[in-house]
């Protein structure tokens, strides 16, 4: 298919779960224009569902493994949406690519704070630390109000729709009482939650996939620190799409 024109943007699950991708493609595509195309792709390896410390680590390495290959192998890319509430290797990919790159959390954080100070709503307890460290990181902390974390994972609320409506709903009203002016309903496998939910919570709620889509295609999200598009460390043992990116200055950026 000829796509010369055409502007491309990479969203990567770094969950292994195709199911997770399947919702977020099924969301975001009804929203992508003529002329703009936006590539999908699952990780490779790791988790199912990332909920930990560990496989948000893995995930990073995962990201960067899809990166890789769009990279070497497909015409240059518009900008990458990393489809993981906790932005998994955001840092890096930013360092490595030459187009914007953001993820559901940051876009979500970067929405939320026009309101005013925000909480988050989403799904395995282990997350709390782990977004509270990432809302500091990236220049939020002060604006974070509240963390909500409701006992299923986003996985097992994604497989239960019912279950899932009542328990973040209450979730929202807790989260509500906080002090915040919106709610980030957060996690890939909740895309599309915040429209159903918001008849049952008084303050704006802010759906993190849909939020990571407008940031990243509005050019809204962060842009490469330089001009630089390629890794600058030699690899060893490392699949051959790491070694074939080119280290190169691309003019303009």
């Amino acid at each position: 298919m000829e796509t010369t024109g055409l502007r491309r943007y990479l969203l990567i699950n770094p969950n292994t779960n195709p199911l997770t991708t399947q919702r977020l493609q099924e969301v975001l595509q009804p929203q992508v224009p003529p002329g703009v195309q936006l590539l999908v792709q699952t990780a490779r390896f790791g988790a199912l569902y990332i909920a930990c410390e560990a496989s948000h680590a893995v995930a990073a390495h995962a990201c960067l493994d899809v990166w890789t290959t769009h990279r070497t192998s497909q015409q240059p890319l518009d900008g990458v949406l990393i489809g993981c509430f906790g932005d998994p290797g955001l840092f890096a990919l930013r360092e490595v690519s030459g187009c914007p790159v953001t993820g559901l959390a940051e876009a979500s954080f970067i929405q939320a704070s026009t309101h005013g100070p925000f909480a988050i709503v989403t799904g395995g307890e282990r997350w709390k630390p782990m977004l509270q460290r990432l809302a500091i990181s990236l220049g939020y902390g002060a604006q974070l109000r509240h963390i909500e974390t409701v006992a299923p994972t986003g996985a097992a609320l994604q497989a239960d729709p019912d279950m899932a409506i009542r328990c973040l709903s209450q979730a929202c009203q807790k989260a509500a009482q906080s002090g915040a002016a919106s709610i980030i309903l957060g996690g890939a496998g909740l895309a599309g939650y915040a429209r159903l939910l918001q008849a049952h919570c008084t303050l704006p709620l802010i759906d993190s996939a849909q939020a990571g889509w407008e940031v990243l295609h509005g050019q809204l999200a962060p842009k490469a620190p330089t001009d630089h598009d390629g890794f600058y460390a030699p690899w060893v043992g490392m699949p051959p799409a790491f070694t074939q990116v080119p280290d190169k200055v691309i003019q303009g950026i």
